[in-house]
């Protein structure tokens, strides 16, 4: 809140500072404000709640800086803004962070609408609510004390939020017209003004072109729907319209799924009678369609999660009736037990869709981490991609493989099986590959090559057997690249060792050491790597102790061979007298 409460205050302040200029007029950068402070303060993570809360605090804030107090704690009293109290662009910002407040409402019932639909009524009367403020702020700004950009920003902003209640009113011709007249002012603004503000503009004008393609399908334009489309395969629409458009892709199959009966797999026609598995199947071809012409990865990543979110749906409601199935089965004794029914076999189909997506998204992954692993790191500090993580994508791969083989009705299939089988051994060799550069990276180069030799085996493995199978390669990586990939990195590897390897019997010489500082072995070669890193071994430090010669020590060795004179005349002789000397020496008679 202190956060909050000092940034507002930077923003009214520089506001009052620059449109109260004489000349100016009164203003308000009304698009700039909503969008910083919504990217602030909840909207980054789609937090309308949090965003709510802002606008309520900075309300009060704004109210108690002006002295625009709605009556005292005791009572309320109803205050409006009127055109003669314009002297301060702040009561403008009031105005807008009301509508700003009840919208920011509006899309949080629009989020806890999905599960109760009740209060899909509240949201529409604060959406009311939010553009009846945005009204009351374009009259305001219709005062000659606001400046020309601010009056057009104004008109924008109330068309925006009209369309925006028309929209939800499902009133696609008069939402279409607001949204239209919205976007025609902000396209206006963005060729009349500097880059920075035209980059918002147009941000806007993206944001609403979806809208009024969808209000356009909505009144009979049958064109909009490539249109919207487009959008989707380009990431546009998100949010709200995203919703819009999921669902109008899946009532336009469902009409078409009423034509759809049956489905042809590997030479055997199922009757397809599960309304869901009629719509998915119906789509597929349009989905791995979409996700071939995605403009870039991130979008070709969500295409593969909503197909598979699909796909995992619509087998969980052929498991259903499965499950009804197995219990009539169980009542009749009749049905033949040794044969795949068709449901089994429809089961089987949309787990084989299931899996080759995950094995497309998978590969799909990794030539994308391929790719930036080639590339040079342009921050060391910044951990980037290692062979390790396409290690594990291609075990992912591997393991969707090892399903494909053990699907219901086609064990027989012996052709589908060599297909499983042959894709089986590409991916290995990719597997190997990269486990064979992460040994590179820690040094161990024999291991390496050892793995290069596997790779190159696994290699001419599939070229022998897809011989008779060439159908089956052409969704395959090029193996031909990867031997050529695989025999350039050996080669270096082999030069690499080839200059080691002699140097090996040095190596173990007693002579040689790798601890030894440079200073000491200037005159001879030795192969040392730590002179080029960062810690070099130069010379010694600290220095060893060496022996120096010190101060002489003078021993009396003359006196071992001295005789000395006796001395027992001048030694006090100890006085004997037992009990008689004890008392002599008492009253001192033998001093």
């Amino acid at each position: 809140m202190a956060a909050d409460k000092q940034n507002d205050v930077k923003v009214s302040l520089m506001e009052e500072n620059k449109e109260n200029l004489p000349d100016g007029g009164l203003g308000l950068e009304i698009l700039q404000i909503i969008k910083e402070s919504q990217q602030q303060h909840g909207l980054r993570h789609g937090d309308y709640q949090r965003y709510r809360g802002y606008c309520s605090r900075r309300l009060r804030r704004l109210r108690k800086t002006l002295g625009f107090k709605m009556g005292n704690r005791h009572k309320f009293v109803g205050k409006k803004v009127t055109v003669e109290m314009l002297s301060d662009n702040r009561y403008l910002l009031l105005v807008l962070m009301e509508a700003e407040r009840a919208w920011s409402y509006a899309m949080q019932l629009k989020q806890e609408a999905n599960t109760e639909p009740r209060k899909r009524f509240h949201l529409l009367a604060r959406l009311r609510k939010a553009a009846k403020h945005s009204e009351k702020l374009e009259k305001l700004c219709e005062s000659p004390r606001v400046d020309a950009k601010t009056k057009l920003e104004a008109q924008a902003y109330t068309a925006y939020l009209t369309g925006m209640v028309e929209f939800e009113l499902q009133e696609w011709k008069q939402a279409m017209e607001a949204f239209n007249k919205c976007k025609t002012i902000y396209e206006k603004l963005a060729s009349a003004f500097t880059e920075d503000l035209a980059v918002l503009y147009r941000q806007r004008v993206d944001e609403i072109s979806p809208n009024i393609r969808y209000c356009a399908y909505n009144i009979g334009d049958q064109n909009a729907i490539n249109d919207l489309m487009q959008m989707r395969l380009t990431g546009g629409g998100g949010g709200m319209m995203a919703e819009k458009l999921e669902a109008l892709i899946t009532q336009a199959r469902t009409k078409q799924a009423a034509t759809m009966s049956e489905v042809e797999w590997r030479g055997r026609t199922v009757p397809v009678k599960i309304d869901k598995a009629r719509v998915f199947l119906l789509g597929l071809a349009d989905n791995e369609a979409a996700i071939a012409q995605a403009a870039n990865e991130e979008t070709k990543e969500h295409l593969y999660e909503t197909l598979l979110a699909e796909c995992r749906d619509t087998i969980q409601a052929v498991k259903e009736e499965l499950k009804t199935e197995a219990k009539q089965r169980e009542r009749s004794s009749d049905g033949d037990t040794g044969k795949v029914s068709n449901l089994q076999y429809l089961h089987s189909y949309l787990t084989y869709i299931k899996l080759c997506t995950l094995v497309k998204r998978n590969e799909s992954m990794a030539h994308t981490l391929q790719a930036k692993l080639k590339e040079p790191e342009a921050d060391e500090n910044k951990r980037g991609p290692r062979p390790q993580d396409l290690i594990r994508l291609y075990d992912i791969i591997l393991q969707s493989l090892a399903e494909l083989s053990t699907l219901q009705g086609l064990e027989d299939d012996h052709t589908f099986q060599k297909e499983v089988s042959l894709k089986t051994l590409v991916y290995k060799a990719y597997r190997c590959f990269f486990i064979a550069q992460s040994y590179v990276l820690v040094k161990k180069w024999s291991e390496a090559l050892v793995l290069y030799e596997r790779v190159l085996k696994y290699a001419k493995e599939v070229q022998s057997k897809a011989k008779s199978l060439n159908n089956s390669l052409k969704d395959l990586p090029d193996v031909q690249e990867l031997i050529a990939e695989v025999n350039a990195e050996k080669y270096s590897l082999q030069a690499a060792l080839n200059f080691l390897f002699p140097m090996i019997p040095m190596l173990s010489s007693p002579h040689f050491f790798f601890t030894q500082p440079l200073c000491d072995h200037l005159e001879t070669f030795r192969f040392d790597p730590t002179l080029v890193g960062k810690q070099p071994s130069l010379v010694q430090f600290p220095p060893d102790f060496q022996p120096i010669p010190c101060k002489p020590l003078f021993f009396d060795l003359a006196l071992n061979h001295v005789a000395f004179p006796p001395l027992d005349d001048k030694v006090e002789q100890k006085g004997k007298g037992g009990l008689t000397g004890y008392i002599k020496g008492i009253f001192g008679f033998g001093s």
